[in-house]
């Protein structure tokens, strides 16, 4: 397929394998922060091609993954309220909260919908004026525009009925917080070409200086994971700290300004709670005080947060960096996508998902008695 093979092909890849084993000289610890980007690295093996001293380590880039449980069960409360229809992308359905998922309240006869856009919930709301339409508004700032084009059509055309929840989230105070973290051992990222394109890069130029650390804005496929991996690998061993672009034939520095201003004519900047990661500053999205009429936690009266239930699973030192998904003692056993105890197995981004489908094997290897 034209404008994909070529991102795909092996002698361009191989030849950036050559460059980065040819250029590495100690050990460095390169985190990527897309979903997207953790499941093509594992799918096509490319951290196995990497140089030993290479650690590729899966940071917090799926939106599903960071959904706090007290969030899921919010979803969940206002789901199974009479006269609601709760309406999301179908990754969020069988995220588990403290009890339940919501595939399981549907089961039991809550309105439960799965949509492909945000202003589909919109129409629904559109024709169905004798019920509360809720969408569950989850993303980074790359989905951030259409649940704002959502509001501002819900707005506009007066339908009152239609609200969102929003669990939107922001990357650059997720890096922040892994780097002032202790245990940090992050020293280079491969930044979400999918945020920038959004958002453009300059914001990540003073987390590049204060931190020291070189941050690649990177595409999803095997050359451009090889290609943004060699150009993170030569900033570390040449001691610069800089933003660079690999994903330039769809990332502006600038970004996307008219989807900018949309998102920051209905949104504000707030403090956010992560899945494994806790309490973020001004990580997340909330709507502004004139559209608060969409805001469904004031609507449904939802702001104490519902009790949380520990858990084995080890989701936040994954998200951080610190563990990978085989080091999970519950990994393919107590956890699995059919019966997932943290949302990372359940995304269709997920690291345990991915490590899952393409390196299971790995794991009944190592339980397998010789």
């Amino acid at each position: 397929m034209k404008y994909l093979d070529e991102y795909r092909d092996p002698e361009a890849a191989k030849k950036y394998l050559d460059l980065i084993h040819r250029t590495i000289s100690r050990e460095w610890t390169i985190m990527e922060i897309c979903g997207g980007q953790t499941h093509a690295i594992v799918k096509y093996g490319i951290d196995q091609l990497l140089p030993d001293q290479l650690n590729f380590v899966h940071g917090p880039g799926c939106p599903v993954c960071v959904t706090p449980q007290e969030m899921i069960d919010k979803a969940l409360a206002i789901a199974q309220l009479p006269d609601v229809i709760f309406t999301s992308f179908g990754d969020m359905l069988r995220v588990p909260g403290t009890d339940k998922d919501l595939l399981m309240v549907k089961s039991e006869g809550a309105d439960v919908r799965m949509l492909y856009s945000p202003l589909d919930a919109v129409e629904l709301a559109r024709k169905n004026p004798d019920h509360e339409v809720v969408f569950f508004a989850v993303g980074f700032e790359t989905t951030a525009p259409a649940n704002a084009m959502a509001v501002n059509q819900a707005y506009k055309h007066h339908i009152n009925n239609f609200s969102i929840l929003s669990a939107h989230v922001l990357v650059p105070p997720a890096i922040e917080a892994i780097l002032s973290d202790e245990y940090n051992q992050v020293e280079g990222f491969l930044a979400a070409g999918h945020v920038c394109t959004v958002m453009g890069y300059r914001q990540y130029e003073p987390l590049a200086d204060r931190f020291k650390v070189p941050i690649v804005v990177t595409g999803f496929e095997p050359l451009d994971i090889f290609q943004g991996t060699y150009m993170a690998l030569k900033q570390l061993e040449e001691g610069r700290y800089e933003v660079e672009n690999q994903y330039a034939r769809a990332v502006k520095p600038e970004g996307n300004l008219p989807s900018q201003e949309l998102i920051n004519r209905i949104f504000k900047v707030a403090d956010r709670s992560w899945r494994g990661m806790g309490e973020i500053p001004q990580s997340g999205l909330c709507l502004r005080s004139e559209y608060a009429k969409f805001d469904a936690e004031q609507k449904f009266n939802l702001d104490v947060d519902l009790p949380v239930r520990k858990t084995e699973c080890i989701a936040g030192a994954i998200l951080r960096g610190q563990k990978k998904p085989l080091e999970c003692p519950a990994f393919g056993t107590r956890c699995t996508p059919e019966h997932p105890l943290g949302a990372p197995m359940v995304s269709s981004e997920g690291a345990c998902a991915a490590y899952y489908n393409y390196r299971n094997f790995q794991q009944k290897q190592k339980s397998t008695p010789l």
